[in-house]
């Protein structure tokens, strides 16, 4: 039992650690995260995955580049995208347009889009499936089941060892009650006193 529980609290907090370098690390470098939820780029970014982006200038963009970006209000899409580039065109002062492709999908996107801003989030590297963690985490039982699995196991843990301890110390007294009592009757009954001088002794 003791081993079995050693075994999971260590993989649960491989796990949390591993999740928690997930999230933290790349945003202290400026990296933006992102949970693929489609299986629209199946084969480059799995259902699950976890994409990092980086801003880059629009002006570095190209075509193969994925980026991930808010689609026109016309589209019908809701929330963020990340497909790849397909067409860059431009329309001379109007500037340049661009469509998408999700890799797994038939045809391109049926939207061509500008982008307002001086830089792009763009697709730097993948983690495949850490984003379910990720999206676990978001539920507060999932996060109360990892945090307080670690928590009861420890408090277990220093319950059994207490319970260890006073039992030991327990048997360390009895053990000493024990060893006094046999020195005790090793010696046999204490020897009588000899009379006083000058007292009379009971005929």
């Amino acid at each position: 039992m003791r081993v079995v529980r050693k075994v999971l609290s260590g993989v649960i907090v491989a796990a949390g650690l591993c999740l928690a370098a997930a999230m933290l690390l790349p945003a202290a470098f400026g990296y933006g995260r992102y949970v693929i939820t489609s299986g629209s780029m199946t084969g480059a970014y799995d259902r699950g995955s976890i994409v990092f982006d980086k801003p880059v200038p629009v002006s570095d963009l190209k075509v193969g580049d994925a980026i991930t970006y808010s689609p026109p209000a016309s589209s019908g899409v809701d929330g963020l995208l990340t497909h790849r580039i397909i067409s860059i065109k431009s329309h001379g002062k109007d500037g340049l347009s661009y469509r998408t492709k999700g890799d797994a999908n038939p045809s391109p996107d049926p939207w061509r889009f500008q982008l307002d801003q001086p830089t792009q989030a763009k697709v730097a590297f993948s983690i495949p499936y850490v984003g379910y963690g990720i999206a676990a985490l978001s539920m507060l039982p999932i996060r109360m089941i990892i945090i307080g699995v670690p928590a009861l196991l420890i408090a277990f843990a220093l319950i059994a060892r207490m319970w260890r301890e006073a039992g030991e110390e327990a048997r360390a007294r009895n053990r000493a009650i024990i060893a006094e009592h046999e020195a005790k009757a090793a010696q046999g009954p204490p020897a009588a006193a000899p009379p006083t001088p000058g007292t009379a002794i009971p005929s």
